[in-house]
């Protein structure tokens, strides 16, 4: 009877061998630390605690090491690739620009490619690193053993709820970006955003900042501008304006007009801001009384306001010097009911001898109203 018991205990143990002490548990062959601790001391136990505590642990942290090393090196890979493609884009069309005399500064070209490319080059930069570092997560997540699935539903629901909820924040940053990558306007530029107009202080995603002529600075949500005119892209122009006497000889103003231009033009303070001679493109209007004549000079941005002030300056001094004065205004004075047509100024009459009639007429008009009144008084005493 006990040797009966002795022998089905025996044959109930199952005896320790490598694979019983170093498999199971997600685990189909044996390890590397297993198997060592097995070789050296042929004890189960201790071959199932190395396996639990020792190899599982560490194999872990070597996975997680893995990942995060493979992320550094993509990140670092990415941004590389994405410095030497910016740096090329600063860098293209500047020559082009340089060659000719009278063209686009190559400064201040160069200056808004450098600034466009660097704020265009952050925003991949940081896009790639979220993206890399993001799905590196998500490994790591899961090689901890974590459910992934209610963690991605979840993250789905918040981003739904998010796009719902801050939707005019989206299409600013979304804005922002098609501003930066359609190089709409930059730091420095003279823009119109509907009826605010000032020089641009700073682009973001979600805000430009501008300062009008004023002083005032104005912060814009980019996703609200429906229209931006920028007087500062590529070239601008210098628009002069000149009321001349109707029967002033039109010759004698184009002539004067042209050499006072093309001296302007010829001066070597002017050489790097005019980029074309100045042209008379001739009358832009007529009245009873004047003829609007009108020049205009090609110009780097934002100059065109400082040359519009030189060539009037000049063109005034010509005009004087032969004795061509600008057309007069035309005044027109009414006094009373009674006042008609003839009070109307000619088109050589001066302010003074305009005021003058005027005075005349509203005389004549009171004499006339007070001889009304007394007419009857008379009748009546006859």
């Amino acid at each position: 009877m006990i040797a009966h018991a002795l022998a089905a205990g025996s044959t109930s143990r199952t005896p320790d061998t490598l694979l019983t002490a170093c498999t199971g548990d997600g685990h189909p062959s044996p390890g590397i630390a297993c198997r060592l601790v097995w070789d050296i001391t042929h004890s189960g136990s201790a071959a199932q605690l190395t396996q639990v505590y020792l190899a599982g642990p560490a194999s872990l942290i070597l996975k997680i090491a893995f990942v995060l090393l493979l992320a550094f090196l993509i990140r670092f890979i990415t941004h590389r690739a994405i410095n030497r493609i910016t740096t090329r884009a600063a860098t293209i069309g500047t020559g082009g620009d340089a060659a000719h005399g009278r063209s686009l500064l190559p400064e201040r070209s160069g200056e808004r490619r450098r600034q466009r490319s660097q704020a265009l080059g952050s925003i991949l930069r940081n896009a790639s690193t979220i993206l890399i570092f993001g799905i590196a997560g998500i490994t790591i997540l899961g090689d901890l053993g974590i459910n992934l699935a209610p963690v991605l539903a979840s993250a789905g629901v918040l981003g739904v709820a998010l796009g719902f909820g801050a939707q005019n924040l989206v299409g600013d940053f979304l804005a922002g970006i098609s501003i930066l990558l359609e190089d709409q306007y930059g730091v420095g530029d003279v823009i119109t955003a509907g009826l605010t107009s000032g020089t641009v202080e700073a682009v973001g995603l979600r805000v430009t900042r501008m300062r009008d002529v004023n002083g005032v600075v104005w912060h814009i949500r980019n996703g609200s501008l429906q229209q931006v005119g920028n007087q500062s892209q590529g070239w601008a122009r210098a628009v002069i304006d000149i009321p001349v006497p109707y029967n002033q000889d039109m010759s004698e103003v184009r002539q004067i007009m042209t050499d006072v231009a093309t001296s302007l033009w010829e001066q070597p303070q002017w050489q790097g801001v005019i980029l074309e001679q100045p042209k008379v493109w001739g009358v832009q209007s007529l009245s009873s009384s004047e003829a609007i004549w009108r020049l205009v000079a090609m110009t780097t941005p934002p100059r065109q306001y400082e040359v519009e002030r030189a060539l009037r300056e000049s063109i005034k001094g010509a005009l004087d010097a032969r004795g061509i004065t600008t057309a007069p205004t035309t005044i027109v004075a009414l006094a009373g009911a009674d006042a008609g047509p003839g009070t109307d100024a000619g088109p050589g009459t001066t302010a003074a001898e305009a005021a003058a009639a005027g005075a005349a007429a509203a005389g004549a008009a009171a004499a006339g109203a007070a001889a009304a009144k007394a007419a009857p008084a008379g009748g009546g005493a006859s």
